[in-house]
C-alpha cells in the first residue's frame, strides 16, 4: 500500500529563510511502503529530513496529489532554485493559513473556545494531508 508522507528539514528551512521563502518548508510525496529510507537518502542536497506525518493512501498517484494540493498552495518551483535540484513536492507554508485552517476546523467541530494557538510541525503536516486528500 502507498504511503503519503510529509517531511521536514531544519537545514532546508534555514536556507529557505535566507532566500526569502520563510522557514516553514515541507516536502510531500507518496512512497510505496515506508518513506524513512527515502528521507535518510535526502532531498535537495540535505540529509537531515525527518518524517513528520504519514498516512496510507490507495489509488492516488503523486501527480494527482500534487495537482490537488496545488489548487490550495503553491509549490516551490524546483527549477528556479538550484538548491532544490529537481525535488518535486516542496511547499512553502505560512502560519496564517495554518491558523485559519485550525480555527475553521475547530469552529465546525464546535470547539472554538480553545486558547491561543502555538503551531507545531505536525499542524503544518495535518494541513498538507487534509488538502492533498481533498
Amino acid at each position: 500500500m502507498a504511503t503519503l508522507y510529509i517531511a521536514r528539514s531544519a537545514r532546508l528551512g534555514r536556507w529557505a529563510s535566507d532566500v526569502g521563502l520563510g522557514k516553514n518548508v515541507y516536502k510531500i510525496g507518496i512512497a510505496e511502503g515506508d518513506p524513512k529510507p527515502l528521507a535518510a537518502a535526502g532531498w535537495a542536497g540535505e540529509t537531515d529530513w525527518t518524517i513528520v506525518r504519514k498516512a496510507p493512501v490507495e489509488g492516488l498517484s503523486e501527480e494527482e496529489m500534487l495537482d490537488r494540493l496545488g489548487r490550495k498552495e503553491k509549490m516551490i518551483e524546483p527549477n528556479l532554485y538550484p538548491k532544490l535540484k529537481g525535488a518535486l513536492g516542496v511547499f512553502r507554508l505560512t502560519p496564517t493559513r495554518i491558523e485559519n485552517h485550525i480555527l475553521v476546523t475547530r469552529a465546525l467541530a464546535g470547539e472554538s473556545d480553545r486558547g491561543v494557538l502555538k503551531l507545531r510541525p505536525a499542524d503544518y503536516a495535518d494541513y498538507l494531508i487534509h488538502n492533498a486528500l481533498r
